[in-house]
């Protein structure tokens, strides 16, 4: 087994994002220390307000975190949520009554105009406001009724890694807070992510065979989904490799027909229900012939063409994407430099997006 990655010094492609990569470990550890107590004494306070539906609202990267806070709370708490669309706010001026919702809006810096604007329309219609940032300073906290401070610390390079596993353990921690339970379920996590980031040499491995890729597929179901996702976008936005990311089920309705043997579908099996009704994909898969690389148990990656086994026994499904995402950032990473390309600095891209 290696050294994860390392924060290095000097310059050398990638490494910033190496170095964000490698923090992980010790950022979970500091969210669940210190991070912890506050982010229950806010969910408790909105519990409080009993919200009869959740609106969550975010982009890019955030976007993903907040799709898995919405399976978190259709699944453990049985409230309705949806994923807001700013412009029917911010473009055509619609004013939705959202007395008794909560709004929970996620972003690593707060600062784009039309998460601060629909956040700020929100409010004013009667919302519960919740803000999940790495900033608190940020005019989307300053906007908001309630702030989480994610404690991811400075994040300089453009492809966001550990602002995104922040905002899925401050979620976890958020959502388990309204519902009264105690979170300890994630308490396995930093010994587990440091496990997986010392497998940089594997990874690498993997990166040679797909480093000429043409396009990616990229499924999963259930708590996976949200990992498909934002793998999905890292490996595009580093490697510039098209990747299409659909839930397992969605897959088969249609794009199954442009799977073969030759672009690389990968899959995300969460160990648990999710990764039960993916089951019957990954055979669709492997009947066309796939070039299928399975990130999961053990089990499912030995019937797979290539794959990453996770440590996920004894861990609880709606804890595991914090772990599922570490060996995709990596892939991600290590296609890039095997493609030639700097990871840190993505071309056309800027690490605050203002949006309107």
């Amino acid at each position: 087994m290696s050294a994860p990655y390392p924060a290095g010094e000097g310059e050398w492609p990638g490494r910033i994002m190496s170095g964000e990569m490698a923090e992980q470990p010790a950022m979970l550890r500091r969210i669940l220390e210190r991070g912890a107590p506050a982010i229950r004494e806010t969910a408790e306070r909105i519990a409080a307000r009993n919200p009869r539906f959740v609106l969550l609202t975010a982009r890019g990267t955030s976007d993903n975190a907040a799709l898995y806070a919405k399976y978190l709370l259709e699944i453990t708490l049985g409230l309705p949520c949806g994923l807001a669309s700013m412009s029917t706010t911010t473009a055509y001026g619609a004013k939705p009554d959202l007395r008794d919702v909560l709004v929970i809006t996620v972003s690593q810096s707060g600062g784009s105009p039309d998460l601060v604007a629909s956040t700020k329309a929100a409010r004013e219609a009667g919302a519960v406001t919740l803000a999940v940032t790495n900033n608190p300073d940020s005019p989307l906290a300053a906007v908001s009724e309630y702030h989480i401070d994610i404690l991811a610390g400075p994040e300089k390079a453009l492809p966001a890694t550990k602002t995104y596993t922040a905002s899925l353990l401050s979620l976890y921690l958020f959502v388990e807070g309204l519902r009264g339970g105690d979170g300890a379920a994630a308490g396995v996590l930093p010994d587990l992510a440091e496990e997986v980031l010392a497998r940089k040499d594997e990874v690498r491995a993997l990166a040679s065979r797909y480093r000429f890729a043409e396009r990616m597929v990229i499924t999963s179901r259930g708590y996976g989904y949200p990992t498909a996702k934002e793998a999905a976008l890292k490996l595009m936005e580093t490697s510039y490799i098209p990747a299409l990311s659909y839930s397992g089920a969605d897959l088969l309705h249609g794009p199954l027909a442009m799977v073969d043997n030759i672009s690389p579908v990968i899959a995300v099996v969460t160990d648990g229900r999710g990764g039960e009704a993916l089951q019957p994909v990954l055979d669709r898969l492997r009947g066309r012939g796939a070039d299928l690389f399975v990130v999961g148990p053990a089990a499912h990656v030995a019937a797979a063409s290539a794959g990453f086994v996770l440590p996920t026994a004894g861990v609880a499904e709606e804890v595991q994407p914090v772990l599922e995402i570490l060996p995709l950032q990596m892939l991600a990473y290590e296609v890039t430099i095997a493609r030639g390309q700097d990871p840190d600095a993505p071309r056309a891209l800027a690490k605050v997006t203002e949006t309107r």
